[in-house]
């Protein structure tokens, strides 16, 4: 078994089951991720790995409309059990806390094989570092496309990933969200107003957070897709820039630097984030849904040379296959992410802001040009950030 010491779990839980599809009806607003590591790797790579935990299916009833497809021939590890490794951005800990207990009880009705499956959660770019530098996930599930890349750049996941499962392997969608003070104080209502003196805005860091690349991207882009030129996004995102007194190292910080510590006017942060605050019902606060937004794609690829190295190539890709079904999907949609199958996308159509304008990654001409010019040494946000 191989155990990971855990910043965020001191002791063995199960993971939480799943609440229903109902619960969406308290976030509508009007407006709105081996071989055993030794420790010195794991603080080096600067990330928090969860607790080994043996996620049992603890009484679930299996979903027998998940796939009627024959059961696969074991070959993963001991043929009684498997173990996997998920590496995942911070802000998805919730909806995976519900999606694996489904999944474990799923596989184990479906082979008779007793699955753990271990999980990793940090800021994208810190979790991409932490594989490369030898983290053996068998699962990644990042927040961008571009860190997927470079682990296909670097020969851990094959080419040609985005066509090993559904929806060109993007698992959930959301959108970005401005977040404000109870009241909305500041009367912060678009993107416009993150530009007016005295509003402290809050963002991750493009250059370690996936969310807060999403970030500066919806900004930049509300400007060039509403008749903006260039220079005059470039003077936009400037202007916000200056009103960000810090740059917490991902979503999740962010998150716990607005609500937490109370700093901050208003907060940029993925829609689905601010839904779970809401769920969870810890702060009362505001937020808005700009109509022009950038579609956030999250994407999820089996990390082959791991999963071949440790034997579980075959549940590892049933694992990534299960997170399209509708069970899977609704478990997202409880938390707060945007649905990808056109099933449960038509249940929930109407629990989420409409947006009028949604620009995507290809729009910027895919990550390579994205990552050239905007978020490589001394591109566009090195320079915007050093003029402010």
């Amino acid at each position: 078994m191989r155990h990971h010491q855990s910043k965020e779990q001191s002791s063995f839980t199960p993971a939480p089951l799943g609440k229903s599809l109902g619960v969406l009806g308290l976030f509508c607003h009007p407006l709105q991720q081996s071989s055993i590591k030794t420790s010195a790797l794991l603080l080096t790579a600067g990330i928090g790995l969860s607790v080994t935990i043996p996620v049992y299916a603890l009484g679930l009833a299996a979903n027998t409309n998940a796939s009627s497809s024959p059961a696969p021939h074991i070959i993963s590890q001991n043929p009684k059990k498997a173990e996997l490794l998920l590496v995942s951005y911070a802000v998805t800990k919730a909806a995976y806390d519900k999606i694996i207990p489904l999944f474990v009880a799923d596989w184990k009705k479906k082979t008779g094989q007793d699955v753990t499956i271990n999980t990793s959660y940090g800021g994208s770019g810190s979790q991409t570092r932490a594989i490369l530098d030898g983290l053996e996930a068998d699962v990644s599930a990042l927040a961008l496309g571009l860190d997927t890349k470079k682990l296909e750049k670097a020969g851990l996941i094959q080419p040609g990933w985005e066509k090993q499962a559904p929806n060109d392997a993007i698992v959930t969608k959301s959108v970005v969200a401005l977040v404000t003070r109870e009241g909305n104080p500041k009367n912060i209502r678009s993107w416009a107003d993150l530009t007016k003196p005295g509003v402290a805005v809050v963002t991750a860091n493009p250059k370690t957070s996936g969310g807060a690349r999403w970030n500066f991207l919806g900004l930049w882009g509300s400007v060039i897709n509403t008749g903006g030129t260039e220079a005059q996004a470039k003077e936009y995102v400037t202007q916000v820039y200056k009103n960000a007194p810090v740059l917490p190292k991902d979503s999740r910080e962010s998150s716990d630097i607005f609500f937490q510590k109370g700093q901050g006017d208003v907060l940029l942060n993925y829609e689905n984030e601010v839904i779970l605050e809401r769920l969870q019902g810890k702060e009362k606060f505001f937020y808005v849904v700009p109509p022009t937004n950038i579609s956030i794609d999250n994407p999820v690829a089996v990390v082959d040379k791991y999963a071949d190295k440790h034997g579980t190539r075959q549940v590892a890709k049933a694992f990534v296959q299960f997170l399209f079904t509708p069970e899977a999907q609704r478990q997202f949609v409880s938390v707060g992410f945007r649905p990808v199958t056109p099933a449960v996308t038509k249940e929930v159509e109407k629990k989420f802001p409409k947006v009028n304008k949604l620009y995507t990654i290809k729009d910027f001409g895919g990550w390579d040009s994205i990552q050239k010019k905007f978020f490589n040494d001394n591109a566009l946000f090195d320079q915007i950030y050093s003029s402010r």
